[in-house]
């Protein structure tokens, strides 16, 4: 494993993943290698702590420090703090890890989705989801328990203020499910306005009800942004002033999310595309500024790293710097141009 950490994190350095067409590390091994999220998220952040502590790639080596034990580590290790933070971890268990990452850096107010499964022979949960303030009382999670990856290009460093994310759910029955959810009191009065709001039409909704009109209304303007709308518009004739070349018709852009499945499609080396349904936008093949149209053979799909990965490639870093927000430092990381 320490072998295998060491040569991921100069796989990761030199962001060999970027030439085989993952976004990130943990994609790459979760999708390329098959990992799980949690075996990839432990393995990208062990290879990230690599890169900047090495000295604790011995410590992996002789059984010292598990690889359980680095995501809390993580959190508080610095390269000030080196020399007496990483012995505090050694022959710790992963809770024992968690339990002195807590007690260095305790969390002033966790804010996290628990689900909990309902207790032998308890009533049924009438209310699906229902907001609570304070800490959620969930169980602790399990030995093992897959943890919830960060964002793509995140860092170890980065992990420290952003509170613990869960997306997997308990069931009650074959169809509720229990959450118990921190939400702040802007939420609550927000919650309390809605009730208000819907007390003509839905006198008695519950939370749930409330939140899932709500819900509702942000699936229906998200579908209407990509043109799947029950009942398009008929086709008019064209105008005598034809909209910009940029524009993309309504009929063009259904097509095209109904045709890619709202995934994106860049290629990957091992077969396949990407497949990440996040920050999906519109891709022209062949580039407007190169003569490309709107067509939907020649739009595709891609998430937004490789929308902007794909741009580069087309018009280059020096040009692209220019409209990406820190792009300058990403660029000089990345490999040259020439090698992709």
């Amino acid at each position: 494993m320490a072998e295998f950490l060491v040569a991921l994190a100069d796989f990761d350095k030199r962001r060999r993943w970027l030439e085989l067409g993952h976004s990130s590390l943990f994609y790459f091994l979760h999708r390329e290698l098959g990992l799980s999220k949690g075996a990839a998220h432990y393995r990208k952040t062990a290879a990230e702590l690599v890169q900047k502590f090495p000295e604790i790639v011995e410590a992996l080596r002789d059984g010292r420090l598990c690889i359980t034990s680095i995501v809390p580590l993580a959190r508080v290790l610095t390269p000030e703090n080196r020399r007496e933070m990483l012995p505090k971890f050694f022959q710790r268990s992963k809770r024992e890890a968690m339990a002195v990452a807590a007690a260095l850096q305790p969390a002033s107010a966790p804010h996290r989705d628990v689900v909990t499964a309902l207790r032998p022979g308890g009533p049924p949960a009438s209310n699906a989801a229902a907001p609570a303030v304070g800490p959620a009382p969930g169980p602790e999670p399990a030995p093992g328990q897959a943890v919830q990856p960060v964002e793509p290009g995140a860092t170890a460093a980065s992990l420290v203020p952003k509170p613990a994310r869960r997306d997997a759910a308990e069931p009650l029955t074959a169809d509720l499910s229990r959450l118990h959810i921190t939400v702040s009191r802007r939420f609550l009065e927000k919650l309390q306005a809605a009730r208000a709001a819907l007390s003509h039409s839905r006198p008695s909704a519950s939370a749930e009800e409330i939140l899932e009109a709500g819900l509702d209304l942000v699936l229906k303007r998200d579908a209407k942004r990509k043109g799947l709308v029950q009942k398009p518009r008929k086709e008019n004739p064209p105008k005598e002033n034809p909209p910009a070349e940029s524009h993309i018709p309504a009929a063009v852009k259904r097509q095209v999310w109904t045709r890619d499945g709202g995934r994106c499609q860049w290629p990957l080396e091992s077969g396949g595309v990407c497949g990440s349904t996040l920050r999906v936008e519109c891709d022209h093949r062949v580039p407007l500024a190169s003569g490309g149209a709107s067509t939907v053979d020649n739009l595709r799909l891609l998430c937004r790293f490789h929308n902007d990965l794909a741009a580069r490639r087309a018009f280059g870093d020096e040009w692209m710097n220019q409209f990406t927000r820190g792009a300058a430092q990403a660029a000089s990381a990345q490999p040259g141009a020439d090698s992709s």
